[in-house]
């Protein structure tokens, strides 16, 4: 069972949130969902157009969480070892030295990730999957916790290289912010006319009670009619007739430590139809090849996963269990 006090717990979410907010205004959901990757040791990728605030928003996630904020910016020139450090001979003690990337740190900004080659997208994906990286043939653990946020851009394609399935596999959930209303952009320039509120934000959790938050998050409880049933969802990706490539089992792990901590922040120590209802596009949207065809006749990865949930029998609550 799990022995956090739920009360505690909210308001620890509810002051990261909040601080979020300080600076980007009416993006509470996605500042919730970013907390729903961390909590499940996973990470996010962030794609929309520029200046909607990205950056913004990982910089005061780590600020929240007194954490290690490491920016990496991406350019086409980037090598691996501009991510995960390098030993360098030092002629007076006759010795190899080792200098850290930006990747040892805690929170990471892969920011504009599209713009770097390939090989350099690659060294990131050790990282990533198993929270160490390999230099000079050793192996050097990564910080705890260690969460990545990319972010890219959506309309421009000139220079950049797109990430392979394999890369973005890694990322836990997708998502945009979009454009803020008319008065939530009257709001930013409210606040914004004298002094940036990023600099006021103090931390509210450390990276020792997010690590606690996490042990605690894949304690949640998932019934296995739950688990029948994300298996189901994640199996009609792969017969859909406008899919080219359906989502893998590490699609379907994904999905179910993603519904645990979507559980946990919820106040519930199990998971329940709706928190799989609701990750199910964020966690399998961008695992998905749609057809050539299906493509050009218009079909989209959002419509294709919220027809197979709409197909797909949900369990249901009973006083004994799920059924």
């Amino acid at each position: 069972m799990i022995t956090v006090v739920f009360d505690t717990l909210n308001q620890s979410i509810d002051k990261v949130i909040n601080n979020v907010e300080r600076v980007m205004i009416g993006k509470r959901d996605t500042a919730k969902l970013a907390l729903v990757a961390l909590l499940a040791e996973g990470h996010v990728l962030l794609e929309d157009v520029p200046g909607v605030g990205k950056t913004m928003l990982v910089r005061a996630i780590a600020k929240s969480l007194g954490a290690e904020f490491r920016r990496i910016q991406f350019t086409p020139d980037l090598l691996p070892s501009d991510l995960t450090g390098m030993s360098i001979y030092n002629q007076k003690d006759m010795t190899f030295e080792f200098y850290e990337g930006p990747l040892m740190g805690n929170v990471v900004l892969a920011d504009e990730i599209n713009r770097t080659s390939p090989k350099t997208q690659a060294a990131l994906l050790e990282g990533m999957e198993e929270s160490n990286v390999t230099v000079d043939g050793k192996t050097r653990q990564l910080g705890e916790p260690f969460f990545v946020m990319a972010t890219q851009n959506p309309i421009e394609y000139e220079g950049t290289f797109p990430l392979p399935e394999a890369q973005l596999d890694r990322f836990l959930l997708k998502l945009s912010m979009g454009y803020p209303n008319h008065e939530e952009e009257l709001e930013v320039l409210n606040r914004l006319e004298s002094d940036h509120p990023i600099h006021a934000i103090e931390a509210v959790l450390t990276t020792d009670e997010v690590l606690a938050l996490q042990r605690q998050s894949r304690q949640v409880h998932v019934d296995e009619a739950i688990k029948k049933y994300l298996i189901d969802i994640v199996s009609g990706t792969r017969t859909h007739r406008d899919v080219y490539l359906g989502v893998s089992p590490r699609g379907s792990l994904a999905l179910l430590k993603a519904a645990q901590a979507h559980a946990l922040i919820n106040n519930r120590d199990f998971v329940v139809p709706d928190d799989i209802k609701f990750l199910a596009p964020y966690v399998l949207g961008h695992r998905l090849i749609l057809k050539p065809e299906s493509k050009f006749s218009g079909a989209t990865v959002e419509e294709v996963v919220d027809s197979i949930l709409n197909r797909v029998k949900v369990p249901v609550l009973k006083e004994d269990g799920i059924k």
